[in-house]
């Protein structure tokens, strides 16, 4: 993204206890970003991400936690974040979210503070969860997952051994992992949803494994973690795997997970490293199967599959599905009761793709169409990124 910056620094009186003659003066240096949305399409809670690098050229003084987003037109405030991606210490870039009608531009204002930011309700969250054998759960104001840790393996009462991907359906926007766990009841939907989801040794709702003559070959549960961002935009960490062998080879795993607010779907990158040359390194993610007539929908050439189906039941219905870069995409079949996506790893580079869940109780989806068009836009969204422009308008 080429940057333009236009800054200028607006200097403000702020006047605090009058009667007691307290007088205090503040200032802040601005720059204008610009965003369109080239789609004849509505894309609510997109995120705009601007690369911190950019944002400290156009504002030298910015620092992390004392920015602030207003929507030009309006001069309302908006949630923002600096994401540190890399965990060195330095921000990587700085978050925010806007919704766009249809081909619309909408005009922004960063402003640097001389204080720390605005706190805003956090709507991404994730976490470690020792209490719950070795679980990391993530969730937004849209949807929830885990995925098992060590301790689940060698549980007493219902060892697991699965790199599968759970989900907890939600018809609330308040976060619920803590009070859900705290509470030991969620199987059982009292009004904010529940977890209904069956993973077992499957892939769930966008697990993967080495895809090996036909077959998959799966990792144990993963080993360890690592916060990198906790809302209130987005919550991303990484989780790592012991390697696992492969035709004599062995792979390792490294996977990175991003979930934004007001979105279904997460974005899973994985980093797999063999122990030696493989002729080929095919990985297979997929979303599972359950039901004999759940409606599975498989599209290559757009770059989404899907799967909605019945739960237990008076549960309603659920979809799943993933999306990714159709040029990414060796196969796409229905297989081992799995919708499956086989793409050919390089090692060192990441496997990028994006998957989740819709439930017919959130009130967001109400059928199977609807949950299709959603993972349908979804892809022409990520084709299709918004343009921005920092430093003009």
């Amino acid at each position: 993204m080429k940057t333009n910056p236009r800054c200028f620094v607006a200097t403000f009186l702020t006047t605090l206890g009058l009667a007691a003659g307290f007088l205090s003066v503040a200032w802040s240096a601005e720059v204008s970003v610009t965003v369109a949305n080239g789609l004849d399409l509505a894309r609510p809670s997109e995120t705009i991400s601007l690369p911190w690098q950019d944002l400290v050229a156009a504002l030298p003084q910015a620092q992390a936690d004392r920015l602030q987003v207003r929507d030009k037109a309006s001069g309302k405030e908006i949630p923002c974040q600096a994401v540190d991606s890399d965990a060195n210490g330095t921000p990587d870039e700085f978050l925010f979210q806007a919704d766009f009608a249809p081909k619309e531009t909408r005009a922004f204002i960063l402003a640097t503070l001389e204080g720390p930011g605005t706190q805003f309700p956090v709507r991404a969250f994730g976490r470690f969860v020792p209490e719950r054998k070795d679980d990391f759960a993530w969730e937004n104001d849209r949807i929830a997952h885990r995925m098992y840790g060590a301790a689940l393996e060698t549980d007493k009462a219902e060892p697991l051994t699965s790199s599968g991907v759970d989900v907890w359906c939600k018809r609330t926007r308040e976060l619920v992992i803590d009070k859900w766990y705290k509470s030991g009841d969620y199987h059982t939907d009292h009004g904010e949803g529940c977890d209904l989801y069956t993973v077992g040794k499957g892939r769930g709702a966008g697990g993967l494994g080495v895809y090996r003559d036909g077959k998959l070959v799966t990792s144990r549960n993963f080993r360890s973690w690592k916060v990198l961002a906790a809302g209130p935009v987005r919550v991303s960490f990484i989780l790592t795997y012991l390697p696992w062998e492969v035709d004599g080879v062995k792979v390792s795993e490294v996977k990175r997970v991003t979930l934004d607010a007001g979105q279904n779907l997460s974005h899973f990158e994985s980093i797999f490293l063999p122990d030696k040359p493989l002729p080929e390194l095919d990985i297979a993610l997929g979303v599972q199967v359950h039901a004999a007539d759940a409606a599975v929908a498989l599209k290559p050439l757009e770059g989404w599959m899907s799967v909605w189906e019945k739960c237990s039941g008076n549960n309603g219905n659920l979809g799943t599905g993933a999306v990714l870069d159709p040029a990414t995409l060796r196969q796409m079949k229905q297989e081992a009761g799995h919708a499956l996506a086989v793409v050919t790893a390089t090692p060192g580079k990441p496997v990028s793709y994006w998957a989740g869940a819709g439930w017919d109780k959130s009130g967001d989806f109400a059928s199977a169409e609807d949950w299709n068009l959603y993972l349908a836009r979804f892809a022409q969204r990520l084709a299709s990124p918004l343009k921005i422009t920092l430093g003009a308008g």
